[in-house]
């Protein structure tokens, strides 16, 4: 389909996909890129799926990515300590926001069966506003009068060994997939969540006590979200400074990768990168000619 809408305005796209593919594969530079991008939009992902096995839509993941980086951005400019405690302090705090963000969601949902598409949703519009407000305001950068962000936290995470620009944060999103793969083919909680998601009342009849374990699970999600926030913040080149924009809707692409994965968390890994590698080759495209609007379509 998109091939035939490229013909119809004029343009080859068996030329536009050999320039994606070269722009990704030809040079390290497009491999790593390729995973920088996939890294939070993996980790909003990984937050979606797992909600998704209780049958349970946690829009709100991109809110609770910047809840994460908000409270990470406090901990990193604020606390004077070796940076590798600094950095686990930061991962700390912005899993325990994410997991606060989405606690009273979690519980109206549970205990009310409030409608948690719609809660959900409208708290990330407060965590932009948070994030904007500690851009101009409290956390301003009085130095960078062009943009309106937060000082930047000085202790990051390591580089992988051999890369240019990738960091270990790679290895976050990927732990995490291969663990929740663990629990749901392997531990009675995997079982008891798939088995709440297919049918609550038989759960319930068989001694699960439904309502806490999804303020539980949903609780975990908002945490994975929120330290996504973290590993983006301290693990991207260039991110080490909050604003309102960012979050580049990595919460709308994970949540379209959890989607398409339809519970597979390996499958999910596989969709985040490429996804990504779509977004990365889009930028590359557009120094060739190709409108920012046709990639984004």
């Amino acid at each position: 389909l998109g091939a035939i809408l490229l013909v119809a305005t004029g343009r080859n796209p068996a030329w536009i996909l050999w320039q994606a593919l070269d722009a990704i594969f030809s040079r390290q530079r497009g491999i790593e890129g390729v995973a920088l991008r996939a890294i939070p939009i993996l980790m909003t992902a990984l937050a979606v799926a797992l909600s998704l096995r209780l049958r349970i839509w946690n829009i709100g993941s991109d809110g609770q990515l910047l809840v994460g980086a908000f409270a990470a951005v406090g901990v990193g400019i604020n606390l004077n300590a070796p940076g590798w405690l600094v950095i686990l302090a930061m991962a700390a705090a912005a899993t325990l926001a994410g997991a606060v963000w989405i606690l009273l969601p979690a519980l109206a949902r549970a205990y009310w069966g409030v409608n948690e598409v719609i809660t959900t949703l409208l708290l990330s519009f407060v965590a932009v506003q948070l994030c904007a407000w500690a851009a101009l305001g409290f956390w301003r950068d009085e130095e960078a009068w062009a943009i309106q962000s937060t000082e930047a936290i000085k202790d990051t995470l390591p580089k992988i060994p051999g890369t240019e620009s990738l960091s270990i944060s790679l290895f976050f999103p990927l732990a995490i997939a291969g663990a929740l793969w663990w629990v749901f083919r392997s531990t009675r909680m995997g079982y008891e969540i798939d088995m709440i998601g297919g049918n609550p009342k038989a759960a319930a009849f068989a001694g699960i006590n439904v309502p806490r374990r999804v303020v539980a699970v949903m609780l975990v999600t908002g945490a994975i979200a929120g330290l996504g926030g973290m590993v983006q913040l301290a693990g991207a080149p260039g991110a080490q400074q909050l604003s309102a924009g960012f979050s580049a809707q990595y919460g709308l692409s994970g949540f379209i990768v959890a989607a398409l994965a339809a519970g597979s968390f390996m499958g999910l890994v596989a969709g985040g990168f490429m996804i990504a590698a779509m977004f990365f080759s889009g930028l590359v495209l557009q120094t060739r000619g190709l409108s920012v609007y046709i990639i984004l379509a």
